[in-house]
């Protein structure tokens, strides 16, 4: 009798294999655009839009405007619709761009290294008070922020802007943004070696050229000489740090891959030291590196971090010195420790040069064009002419005769412009939150003003180096991650079960000394109303457990979540 054939197994089921289509690096042969992003760059270089309009919009008004150059390219100069007044932060992710839209635009003015002189700032104050409703807000990448401009005046504006030799050429977009650096390079006493001269030829490389105005998102970069490490190089796409060589003398550690936002990375080292005359030829292999091989399939992952974080630095290091630099860079030391717990400048500090200099704190960044006309006139009566901005939304007046301090220091408190002040007042910074931004969901300003006032009359002793950084959404433009306590806007339900503005928050984050993104307790959230109250438990909780000379972040990382609550 013949065997019985066994049984064909049960098919298993075929899994759809869908066709990946790479990460859209233009190095792999990826091309093709895919996503909206990608075609509009494609259909037209976001540099060309300045001449639309010059030619177009400003003469037919809002409503001639292309919606691919409104929502697109107008970035390319500085230009952003800002939030329609009225819509509640509960509408942010739920309205259409159309509908989010205001028909005033936010305006934002470059200022590479902070570095402006008092006729640069005199206009940039004009400027405000005529076209802007008084706004001009520093923000903590040493730009000036207008809001209330309409397309009818931007051709003046510029004209006017770059009389004085300013502009707001990429000053968003998928584009080289401004390039930080240290507010006091060529002045400070403890200057490592000062970047001014390359970063001067990276800006005449970079802005305005067709070969880097279509990279995969935007690009931030940081230079800086200074030991007490001042443009929070953690956390750019490219970072030149400052070192002294054993062997070669002064030149800057490179750093590659930071960036915040949703998905928080902090720069990586190449383990290189480059000469100041090479940092413009490295500077352009990066960038370079990002607009060949970054990801351009996926927004969220399009950003150099990802690339780096999957390269790793030996690989990126390699690419760059075989494909871009032609030849191998030099092996060098890592930055010191900051030589500071604060990094902004604020205070009276003697120069190089025998004179000094005065950095001052307006609150949370926000001043007005009338404040930036005086100040212009207090640094030409003090100084040589010379102003700066810095990186945590403060100023600096340059070269001020000893005999000149105390005049100068008095005139600026009347302004309410403090040379020293609180704790609070220089350790709190905030982004534009939903008064002007689509993005956001809560207030920041007018909340991280207040807050300020708060906490000096309920803890006028406290003299700790501490940072508050208030976000009006998740994108982390005020550095949450990275402050001693970093406050994420969202909605959320009080004591009444009534929804209200309130903030997630983030402890013990840290730049320069131990960096890292800090701590977030499960669940530990504060309605705005609540939001002195909190920071003042926690703060005197601090005090009352910490060890000799312990710093906020490093308590925090240590003490309970009771304690943290």
């Amino acid at each position: 009798m013949a065997a019985t054939p066994p049984k064909p197994a049960a098919a298993t089921p075929r899994r759809k294999v869908s066709r990946h289509r790479g990460e859209g690096q233009w190095a792999a042969g990826h091309f093709t655009p895919l996503n909206g992003n990608e075609q509009t760059k494609k259909d037209d270089d976001g540099l060309n839009v300045r001449t639309r309009i010059e030619t177009i919009y400003s003469k037919r008004g809002f409503d001639s405007i292309d919606p691919g150059d409104l929502r697109g390219r107008m970035r390319w100069w500085g230009l952003y619709t800002q939030r329609r007044q009225g819509i509640d932060g509960g509408k942010t992710a739920i309205l259409e761009p159309e509908e989010l839209d205001d028909r005033y635009f936010m305006l934002r003015v470059r200022i590479d290294g902070g570095a402006l002189t008092t006729a640069q700032l005199r206009v940039v104050g004009e400027i405000s008070q005529e076209f802007a409703r008084g706004t001009a807000d520093i923000t903590d990448r040493q730009n000036v922020q207008y809001h209330w401009i309409r397309i009818e005046d931007v051709p003046e504006i510029w004209n006017r802007l770059e009389a004085v030799g300013l502009s707001t050429v990429t000053a968003c977009g998928d584009t080289p943004r401004v390039m930080i650096g240290s507010p006091v390079a060529g002045i400070a006493e403890d200057e490592i070696i000062d970047g001014t001269p390359a970063l001067e030829e990276m800006k005449r490389r970079v802005l305005n050229n067709p070969a880097y105005s279509n990279l995969p998102r935007k690009f931030k970069t940081a230079i800086s000489g200074s030991p007490v490490l001042d443009v929070v190089h953690e956390i750019n796409d490219v970072a030149f740090v400052g070192v002294e060589h054993p062997e070669h003398g002064p030149g800057f550690d490179l750093w590659v891959g930071g960036g915040l936002s949703t998905n928080p990375k902090l720069g990586v080292r190449l383990n290189a030291w480059v000469p100041i005359d090479d940092v413009p030829d490295v500077y352009e292999g990066v960038i370079s590196i990002f607009r060949d091989y970054g990801y351009r399939r996926l927004r969220n992952r399009a950003r150099l971090k990802f690339l780096v974080a999957d390269w790793g630095a030996e690989k990126f290091r390699q690419v760059l010195e075989d494909e871009y630099l032609k030849r191998k860079l030099t092996d060098g030391p890592a930055p010191a420790e900051p030589t500071s717990r604060w990094r902004d400048h604020i205070g009276v500090h003697r120069q190089k040069d025998g004179r000094y200099y005065v950095g001052f704190a307006p609150r949370v960044g926000r001043v007005d064009g009338t404040i930036l006309t005086k100040v212009a006139d207090l640094a030409e009566a003090h100084g040589s002419g010379r102003v700066r901005t810095t990186v945590e939304q403060k100023m600096i007046v340059l070269d001020v005769e000893e005999g000149q301090v105390d005049s100068l220091v008095e005139s600026l408190e009347a302004l309410d412009l403090t040379a020293r002040p609180s704790t609070f007042r220089r350790g709190t910074m905030a982004c534009t939150g939903i008064e002007f931004c689509k993005l956001a969901i809560v207030e920041t300003k007018a909340r991280g003003a207040s807050l300020i006032d708060e906490l000096e009359r309920r803890l006028p002793g406290f003299d700790e180096p501490l940072t508050i950084n208030l976000n009006g959404c998740p994108n982390a433009c005020a550095r949450i991650q990275t402050a001693d306590i970093g406050l994420k806007g969202q909605l959320m339900l009080d004591e009444h079960g009534e929804q209200v503005e309130g903030y997630q928050v983030h402890l013990g984050g840290a730049l320069g000394l131990e960096a890292g993104f800090g701590r977030k307790v499960r669940g530990l959230k504060v309605t705005a109303q609540e939001l002195p109250d909190y920071v003042e438990r926690v703060l005197k909780r601090f005090q009352a457990e910490r060890e000799d000379g312990e710093r906020f972040a490093a308590w925090a990382a240590r003490a309970s979540e009771e304690a943290l609550s």
